[in-house]
């Protein structure tokens, strides 16, 4: 199965820029960034020069002595036996952050030898990089790879078609395959973005090979906060994380950390909550006092919602069984529309220069998601699990604020209305998305 990763096209933006710096790849363990690198690298590159500083033992203190780009690449070059060109060559430094000095050097390479073509990745890269380490701010370039969307899991599938009404916003075709589309949303709920999930499933459809993969990723990330996060909050960092099905499966989402254990405080949990939004394993979004220009200005930093970081590990982690697929809709329903809310947040995270948040003034008015768009515009959406038609607060917020756009998601179908549009939720991050 060949995957596609829209994020390959940022990569090859990256090498196009006679102005580029040092790649950092950020994402969170098994999102698939090392396959991606080196995919990039295969077709854009005449070699690819990779080091894993996990594996490479001999080499990970080689930032030690000196932080001198010439005698780093001999170092890099003796390594791997090979004769780094910077013209065509692609220089990988994956898992740096656990080599000593590493981030750093990439300053170096910025100021002192900008010939060369460095990605450096990591998958706990986002935890503060090195406590005694500085970050070298100005001197790199960014990506951040998530798990695969719902575009990029359709291609997987080998489904082109549907995925070519997503990527060309063919909204007229949407009724002839409405059910089909329902139908991959559903498989998509349950197996999520992760590509190792995705791949056994498109290869297979079996369902519990697909549970035992993201099981194994689950443990994974536990090993990671007894292995990497400081010794004195990993029993909350495993509270914090285990709270999570609870806190989603709320009416109100809003993050209780009673939840976690009664009486916890948030000064008591705060470090624990940023070790697992840094690892990029859960996403917090803010509630906003008013809907204004910019959002960022009305941030609440008390009161905010926590996303995991794939709807297909929040499924295995709350136990859900594949059979609640076959079902019906119980999918939809199951869990207090959770996923469905988990899916809607991980489309309109991968937006670039979109920030968001939600709007909850009161116990009568609750928008899921406020974005402000690209071009400034505040868009409040609603998010309903099945072909609810209700949207008490969407027109509560519409008739008190007048957006320009409201936006409904629901299993209904696609239609404009005099003051909503209702968009299926199956194209909800593509709607927004001008880059699949």
């Amino acid at each position: 199965m060949k995957m596609h990763r829209a994020s390959i096209n940022k990569l090859k933006e990256w090498k196009l820029d006679k102005n580029k710096k040092p790649l950092v790849f950020l994402g969170a363990r098994q999102v698939g960034k090392t396959w991606l690198i080196q995919e990039f690298g295969k077709s854009e590159y005449r070699q690819v020069l990779y080091i894993n500083f996990e594996r490479a033992d001999e080499l990970r203190n080689t930032f030690l002595p000196d932080l001198n780009p010439k005698r780093l690449i001999t170092d890099f070059e003796l390594y791997a036996n090979l004769k780094i060109t910077p013209e065509d060559t692609l220089i990988v430094l994956d898992e740096i952050q656990t080599a000593p000095r590493g981030i750093t050097a990439l300053k170096y390479f910025c100021e002192e030898a900008p010939e060369y073509q460095i990605i450096a990745a990591g998958s706990l890269l986002g935890i503060n990089i090195h406590p005694k380490e500085s970050f070298p701010v100005g001197k790199v370039d960014f990506i951040q790879l998530h798990p695969m969307s719902f575009y990029e899991f359709l291609l997987a599938m080998g489904e082109s078609g549907l995925a070519r009404i997503l990527n060309e916003k063919l909204w007229d075709s949407l009724p002839s395959f409405s059910q089909k589309f329902k139908e991959f949303l559903k498989y998509y709920l349950y197996v999520g973005g992760m590509p190792e999930a995705v791949a056994v499933f498109a290869e297979n459809r079996d369902w519990k090979k697909v549970r035992t993969i993201q099981n194994k990723i689950l443990t994974t990330y536990r090993n990671d906060f007894s292995k990497h996060a400081p010794k004195e909050i990993q029993p909350r960092i495993n509270m914090v994380w285990d709270s999570i099905p609870s806190q989603l499966a709320k009416e109100n989402k809003k993050f209780i950390y009673g939840l976690i254990k009664d009486g916890a405080r948030a000064k008591d949990f705060e470090m624990a909550m940023q070790w697992l939004t840094d690892a990029g394993l859960l996403h917090k979004i803010y509630n906003i006092s008013k809907p204004g220009l910019p959002l960022i200005a009305y941030q609440e930093q008390a009161a905010f919602k926590l996303y995991h970081n794939d709807v297909g590990l929040l499924g295995a982690m709350s136990k859900i069984k594949a059979a609640t697929i076959i079902k019906g809709n119980n999918l939809f329903t199951e869990f207090k529309g959770a996923l469905t809310e988990q899916f809607v947040f991980q489309q309109l995270h991968l937006l670039e220069d979109c920030p968001m948040y939600y709007f909850s003034p009161d116990s009568h008015l609750e928008i899921d998601f406020v974005i402000q768009n690209e071009d400034d515009e505040i868009v409040p959406v609603e998010v309903k699990a099945e072909e609810n038609l209700q949207a008490k607060s969407l027109k509560t917020y519409y008739t008190k604020f007048n957006p320009q756009t409201a936006i409904r998601t629901s299993l209904s179908d696609y239609r404009l209305e005099s003051w909503m549009i209702n968009v299926p939720l199956y194209i909800i991050g593509s709607y927004f998305n001008d880059d699949n």
